[in-house]
């Protein structure tokens, strides 16, 4: 039984982060950025962004990903604006 409820717990937490995206912030910037739910980061991939310090949602094509002690570095190219930018989202 302590397992079965442990099983759940986690399937709780695990919803809830997916539910509520994926923060960091721009290194260039400083602007906190969100990667919303239902976005595959894998380089290839478009993904959506909000970036709160212009207040836009964005479509950037994810050039590379790395972990970075506490954080992940994902490179994107923003199309829009001709743009590479670093985005370090929390682990």
């Amino acid at each position: 039984m302590p397992l079965r409820t442990l099983a759940l717990i986690g399937m709780f937490f695990a919803s809830t982060n997916i539910c509520l995206g994926w923060d960091g912030f721009d290194n260039e910037t400083g602007a906190s950025v969100e990667i919303g739910k239902g976005n595959l980061v894998r380089s290839g991939q478009t993904i959506e962004i909000y970036d709160h310090g212009s207040g836009e949602y964005r479509d950037v094509d994810v050039q590379s990903i790395q972990r970075s002690g506490g954080s992940v570095e994902v490179e994107v190219y923003d199309s829009e604006s001709g743009e590479y930018r670093t985005l370090e989202m929390d682990d």
